[in-house]
């Protein structure tokens, strides 16, 4: 019997890069697990679709997919669009088990991947002094999802012995180049800013520029495909994968 298959569920951009950072990401789990049958889909804006990927391995004989949705936070994407994407297409196959795992999230082995690129964009700016940082993530209409990346930040700033900000790059205060600007206020003037986001896009280029025009020292890249992510891919399938077998 083949395990089940395994779709990487993103959300779409019509940013190229965000599906060339997805896909690659996607790359980094199939050589972790060149056994299973991996799929990248998106659920708009960019292809393959969630529809056509599903159809494609329904085709190729798999009855069992787990879905793990590449999404960072609980917001509006993961509570209504992934279940409504994933009953769709129960309802279209006969036989199908089809499971959506838990989110990507806020998992505190990110911390280190955004260390990381903090530090290339630190040693890009050639800079090595650092009093204050902004955590900058996407922003949603729902509170506990904002809340989620600000227990992360203080986490983070408790890590470095740092004062941190979270910020968002939309639907909720303080955008990136506010909460840099009050850093600013206080008389720090060496403020960096970490991404937190999965790919780039224009939402996190003009968090970007805010932040730099508001004085930030650097802005680093979003976590991208690096291997920590895809082990959490992994980790959230093999959970789904458990799920579908019947008790």
């Amino acid at each position: 019997m083949a395990a089940p298959a395994l779709v990487a569920l993103a959300h779409g951009s019509r940013d190229p890069r965000s599906a060339a950072t997805i896909n690659a990401l996607v790359a980094e789990v199939r050589a972790m697990r060149p056994d299973l049958r991996i799929e990248a889909a998106f659920l708009d804006l960019s292809r393959p679709s969630f529809t056509t990927v599903v159809d494609r391995l329904v085709k190729a004989g798999f009855d069992e997919i787990v879905v793990v949705p590449l999404l960072l936070s609980e917001a509006f994407h993961a509570r209504i669009d992934v279940p409504s994407a994933v009953a769709e297409q129960a309802a279209r196959h006969e036989g199908l088990q089809i499971r959506a795992t838990a989110i990507l999230g806020h998992e505190m082995s990110f911390l280190e991947v955004l260390d990381q690129r903090l530090r290339e964009a630190l040693a890009a700016a050639r800079c090595r002094e650092l009093d204050a940082l902004v955590l900058a993530a996407a922003g949603s209409s729902a509170p506990l999802a904002n809340q989620a990346v600000a227990r992360l930040a203080r986490v983070w700033g408790a890590h470095h012995k740092l004062p941190v900000k979270a910020a968002y790059a939309s639907s909720a205060p303080p955008a990136t180049g506010e909460a840099v600007r009050a850093f600013r206020h206080e008389g720090r003037r060496h403020i960096a800013v970490a991404s937190l986001f999965l790919a780039p896009g224009s939402l996190i280029d003009r968090a970007s520029e805010l932040a730099i025009e508001a004085g930030a020292v650097a802005v680093s890249e979003p976590l991208g495909a690096h291997p920590e992510l895809a082990r959490t891919i992994l980790a959230r399938y093999a959970v789904g994968a458990v799920e579908l077998v019947p008790v």
